[in-house]
């Protein structure tokens, strides 16, 4: 279980979740800034396009995994098998379609259990991802304090408004003076 890293360089972490809505505009945002991001992706939300994902490959970013179905109940309402049959789903999925299969797992909605640890460790990935602030709506969220951190994990989503919680996380990014890194790299994963 990973939150946060404990660190004293001035790095910051950017993670971006599902897929849902998919625009050459966050390509180019990503691009422009250098900013490479882990993707954590869940295939029903990306299967109308998976390729669509592969410029965000060229440019530095990883695919992880965030479920077949991102069903956020699904450590309430699913057992050790029905989970891991959902983390390993994707496990496959991203395999056959970006030719890597994910070290890092972010359960859906946030919430996870011994048994979803069982569940992903048996899929074979390293660590659950989950963050203490989020570029949401236009502004920025933080579960600790009112600014970025050395070490922190950023969530962000795959929405309408990516430009705009896209534009808020680079003003804290650098209104904090951390330097964007690859998770999977600072954590020896990738």
């Amino acid at each position: 279980m990973i939150t946060k890293i404990e660190t004293k360089h001035p790095v910051v972490f950017l993670t971006i979740d599902d897929g849902n809505i998919k625009t050459p505009e966050s390509v180019k945002l990503m691009t422009d800034c250098d900013y490479p991001a882990s993707l954590f992706l869940t295939r029903d939300t990306i299967a109308d396009n998976p390729a669509f994902f592969n410029a965000f490959k060229a440019q530095g970013s990883l695919v992880e995994n965030h479920t077949v179905t991102h069903n956020i109940n699904m450590v309430r309402q699913w057992g050790y098998q029905q989970q891991l049959n959902d983390i390993v789903g994707m496990q496959d999925y991203a395999f056959q379609h970006y030719g890597r299969r994910p070290t890092l797992f972010r359960p859906p909605g946030g919430a996870y259990s011994n048994v979803m640890r069982q569940a992903v460790a048996a899929a074979g990935m390293k660590a659950i991802i989950t963050w203490e602030a989020k570029a949401n709506a236009g502004k920025m969220d933080y579960q600790v304090g009112n600014s970025l951190r050395p070490g922190d994990i950023v969530l962000m989503h795959f929405r309408a408004e990516f430009a705009a919680d896209f534009a808020a996380f680079r003003a804290a990014q650098l209104a904090a003076g951390l330097e964007v890194v690859l998770l999977e790299d600072f954590l020896g994963v990738a």
